[in-house]
């Protein structure tokens, strides 16, 4: 396959090598490890391509942590990380797993534990953070938490439904954006200051975008999760293909550079 006029082949190939981006290429090294097997070069591309574009909009900095949950051959390979620290699995087994879709929660005991703490003031700052998912099958159980701390605290930090029909998020406060659609794509909150957040919800009906005002508080002792709580409550049955955590960026470019990638990723595989 041509990119430009460079021919790549496999990972360890040195035309790839000088070809993709360095975080780019160490992260796919890395999956192709886990998988066991090499990805296709069109997946490859894909996945490039994203982080390239990440970094070109300056929001690649602002991610912490992150997990492409698709692409992947093996969902061993889909929990490797992009950013940061590995996820811990909690009981998710290959059946779960979809290349185009990503994993698929149960509602009761899958979830990923991601070892960040919302209290941790280096990673994910009071008054600069961001969280965010992508939802390729919305939840149809009655509530539960997509990425974030539980919803029964104060100053939560967290994306989360109600009800199978709603989707509900909160950035360090105690007020919460709320709309009654649920959620279907990217999904994400961020803040930049100590007085509102700024939040986007996907559904069916579009993009919902709004300014919550909203003073900030300092960040609960509280694991974050995925599927889940970080100490594995309020679970969702909701079927997701990414995830991240980190500083404050702009929503609207992360949506932009994760909703290509998984239209590619579904329209290759």
């Amino acid at each position: 396959m041509l990119i430009g006029n460079t021919r790549i082949g496999g990972i360890g190939s040195l035309s790839i090598k000088n070809t993709y981006d360095p975080d780019a290429l160490a992260y796919l090294t890395a999956v192709e490890a886990a998988d066991g097997q090499a990805l296709e070069n069109s997946v490859k591309i894909a996945i490039n391509t994203f982080v390239v574009g990440c970094k070109a909009d300056g929001i690649w900095d602002a991610i912490v942590a992150s997990c492409i949950m698709a692409g992947a051959r093996t969902y061993t390979g889909a929990l490797v990380p992009l950013k940061g620290n590995a996820p811990t699995n909690n009981n998710f087994v290959s059946g779960d797993y979809s290349r185009k879709l990503g994993l698929l929660g149960d509602g009761t005991s899958k979830y990923l534990a991601t070892g960040y703490n919302n209290n941790d003031t280096t990673n994910l700052p009071q008054n600069d953070s961001h969280i965010s998912c992508y939802v390729s099958q919305t939840q149809t159980n009655a509530s539960g938490t997509l990425v974030g701390t539980p919803s029964g605290l104060g100053n939560r930090f967290v994306l989360r439904h109600g009800t199978a029909t709603a989707i509900s998020t909160q950035n360090r406060a105690i007020t919460a954006s709320t709309i009654t659609l649920a959620p279907i794509g990217f999904q994400g909150n961020t803040r930049n200051n100590s007085a509102n957040f700024s939040r986007r919800f996907t559904t069916a009906s579009g993009i919902s975008d709004a300014v919550v005002t909203a003073n900030s508080g300092a960040g609960t002792n509280e694991l974050m999760g995925v599927f889940a709580t970080g100490a594995g409550a309020t679970f969702t049955n909701a079927r997701m293909s990414f995830y991240s955590i980190g500083k404050s960026l702009t929503l609207s470019s992360l949506d932009s550079r994760i909703t290509t990638l998984m239209t590619t990723l579904n329209a290759l595989l």
